[in-house]
């Protein structure tokens, strides 16, 4: 394992995610703050408010930004002007929170959810993608998938690359001309788990557990490996190229930018616990180097 320079990038927050590398400056969202954040060289300022929680974050052809609001199941969309308005309710297409989205070059949104009440201890249940277009139409294009949670767009724009975090393997689908998705395959599979509907026990059987995703121009992805603590950059197949010790903070999201497109942003916090981290602000975003720059879409 190569040894890096983690440095603090922006700290004092309660859970951060959907970090994204835009126009210049590092954006994320901090969960129980209920803020979409930017860092431009100074301190970290909040963009918008977002009540129902915000997490994916994504922009528009026009530049307008797209952040998901969680517990309505919304997508909502940053206008000039600074309103923040719905600009899509996909409420009946999830089985729980929405959760992160990528935004295509073309406008075209892919949001996943987590599928069943977690936080609430439910059992784990798979769920859907769901395609939200441009104009905000929406329809289910994927099921059956483990909780999907971290998505990229390769730079051709015909394939999707999604985590499934309680599915022990990254997922992969072709985009169609119409921009539905075609059948799932596998990008890297680390073991099948099942129906088991169990949380912990799916935990405790898995080899991974990613979290975020960042795509570089080798075609390897970088994600966060949760409560493994680290960071790990995975070639298609599944073979370990790289990974980031974070040990003890659990790392729950994963960016490439920075000028080069050689930073890679870390979403660092104790753990995922909803009551501990709403409690509490000892979450932070991290920063350091690696080899390849970023490709593709975020």
């Amino acid at each position: 394992m190569k040894k890096r320079v983690l440095k603090t990038v922006a700290d004092g927050f309660t859970y951060l995610e959907g970090p994204r590398w835009h126009d210049g400056k590092l954006w994320f969202v901090d969960f129980y703050t209920h803020g979409v954040y930017c860092v431009d060289g100074g301190g970290a300022e909040k963009v918008v408010h977002v009540e129902k929680q915000p997490s994916g974050l994504g922009w528009l052809p026009d530049g307008r930004m797209l952040v998901v609001s969680m517990k309505d199941r919304k997508v909502m969309r940053l206008e000039r002007d600074g309103n923040l308005v719905v600009h899509a309710d996909i409420w009946d297409k999830c089985g729980g929170h929405a959760n992160d989205m990528v935004v295509a070059p073309n406008g075209n949104a892919y949001v996943g959810n987590f599928g069943y009440d977690l936080m609430g201890g439910a059992g784990h249940e798979n769920t859907t993608l769901v395609l939200v277009r441009p104009d905000g139409s929406s329809q289910i294009v994927a099921d059956g998938l483990a909780f999907p949670n971290g998505s990229v767009i390769t730079p051709d724009g015909k394939r999707l690359i999604v985590n499934e975090l309680f599915g022990n393997r990254i997922s992969q689908f072709d985009i169609r001309p119409d921009s539905t998705l075609g059948p799932r395959r596998d990008f890297a599979n680390c073991g099948d788990l099942g129906n088991e509907a169990n949380v912990g026990v799916r935990l405790e059987r898995a080899k991974i557990i990613p979290d975020g995703l960042a795509l570089d121009a080798e075609g390897a992805v970088w994600f966060a490996d949760t409560i493994n603590r680290r960071a790990v950059r995975m070639a298609e197949g599944g073979e370990i190229l790289d990974e980031i010790d974070t040990a003890p903070e659990g790392i729950f999201a994963v960016a490439l930018g920075g000028v080069d497109g050689k930073t890679l942003f870390l979403c660092a916090a104790p753990d995922w616990d909803e009551g501990a981290r709403t409690a509490a602000r000892e979450a932070r975003m991290l920063a350091t180097t690696v080899d390849v720059a970023h490709a593709g879409t975020p």
